[in-house]
């Protein structure tokens, strides 16, 4: 739990780095982000790119802090739990991270792997686990909508309007 924190913590951290880093103050490059905050969390949970592959799909989208952070925070907590629970035992698979713009004004955030899968019977939108009741309150926060598929693995995708 205290890691889990941590990594919270780093997330939210490290959008304020990319954001000194930013020749633009108010936004941040969320492709660049995106791969920092999941190299950080594979060497937290100590997790060998030969064991799950990460693929990342992540177009050169700039984020305003409103959103970058509760992004930041969903992926954070997202990767996490699949890092956690999708690989058993020193199961191999692979990981899938995208962000794109769909429409002129919403982008999507989708982590998903071929792992074990999401649990039957568990609503994603009411379980008591920290983790996702923050992913829920989040996307609730952005105006977003949430959309689980649970074939061959797990998949939330997050639709997010405004960029």
């Amino acid at each position: 739990m205290f890691a889990d924190s941590q990594n919270r913590i780093r997330s939210m951290a490290l959008i304020h780095e990319k954001l000194y880093q930013s020749e633009d103050l108010a936004r941040v490059d969320f492709a660049s982000y995106i791969e920092t905050l999941v190299a950080h969390l594979f060497q937290s949970y100590q997790v060998r790119s030969q064991r799950v592959r990460l693929v990342l799909e992540v177009e050169n989208l700039y984020l305003g802090i409103d959103k970058a952070i509760p992004c930041g925070l969903i992926i954070n907590e997202l990767v996490s739990n699949a890092l956690k629970h999708a690989f058993p035992e020193d199961r191999e698979g692979s990981m899938k991270i995208r962000l794109a713009q769909v429409g002129a004004e919403r982008f999507m955030v989708a982590v998903s792997d071929d792992g074990a899968g999401f649990p039957e019977g568990v609503d994603h939108r009411t379980t008591e686990t920290l983790g996702l009741k923050l992913v829920n309150i989040l996307v609730r926060q952005l105006n977003g909508e949430i959309e689980l598929k649970s074939e061959g693995g797990t998949e939330f995708a997050i639709k997010i309007p405004g960029i």
